[in-house]
């Protein structure tokens, strides 16, 4: 067994609370060493808004009773950057890496995940970009990823979200990221159709996995839990 694998773990479409819980459990097995491996989960969620601790109530643009009443959940939550939403037709990501095995800088890993998803869109046709001084990827002047991260010991959990055939209404019912004047796009819009969900988040999967001199590896998430049991 590699020391340099990634577990890349697709969970399907599961809720908010239930990805937050497991991250948060996995990223505490990384830190003890329980998990030997980088972790990349791959999941889609029911829609959903959340609230990062550089969020600010004016760029939440719905009220709470608002969203709930169309059946879209609110979470405040410990990753940086500022409003964003999740929901079907989106590929979100959650790396669960220790960057002691990588490099101690938050800055720098944030750059590497935008990267990863510039290489990934580039696969699949579309010409994208980093935006200096805003967190994300950006096509065309419109942001196609949303970028949001946490970490303790140098163990990182939340990620990234990518659209892909997401209903780009469902943002605005915030500011996305806190940028006024963004405008968001998805895949399917850059490309007029989307490619298999399955093709997405291999190339995803790969391309993160290069990106970090790492080797993708699919594991199911029973022999996950197995593991950290």
């Amino acid at each position: 067994m590699s020391d340099r694998e990634l577990w890349t773990v697709p969970l399907g479409r599961v809720s908010y609370a239930e990805a937050l819980e497991l991250q948060r459990t996995l990223a505490r097995d990384r830190i003890s060493g329980v998990i030997p491996h980088d972790l990349l989960l791959l999941v889609e969620h029911p829609p959903v808004v959340t609230l990062g601790r550089s969020s600010k109530g004016k760029h939440l643009l719905a009220s709470p009773e608002f969203l709930a009443s169309k059946d879209v959940e609110l979470f405040e939550v410990e990753r940086g950057g500022d409003v964003t939403f999740h929901g079907p037709g989106q590929l979100v990501g959650y790396p669960i890496v220790d960057l002691k095995r990588h490099k101690q800088d938050l800055h720098w890993y944030l750059r590497q995940l935008e990267q990863s998803l510039v290489d990934s869109l580039a696969v699949l046709g579309i010409p994208a970009e980093q935006n200096a001084g805003l967190t994300g990827v950006w096509t065309h002047g419109r942001k196609i990823a949303s970028i949001g991260v946490h970490a303790r010991d140098w163990v990182t959990w939340h990620g990234f979200a990518l659209n892909v055939t997401t209903d780009l209404s469902f943002f605005d019912l915030i500011v996305p990221c806190g940028i006024t004047g963004v405008e968001m796009t998805s895949i399917a819009r850059e490309l007029g159709a989307a490619p298999a969900p399955d093709d997405v988040a291999r190339i995803v999967s790969e391309t993160f996995a290069a990106t970090f001199n790492l080797s993708a590896v699919d594991t199911p998430r029973s022999s996950l839990l197995e593991t950290a049991a």
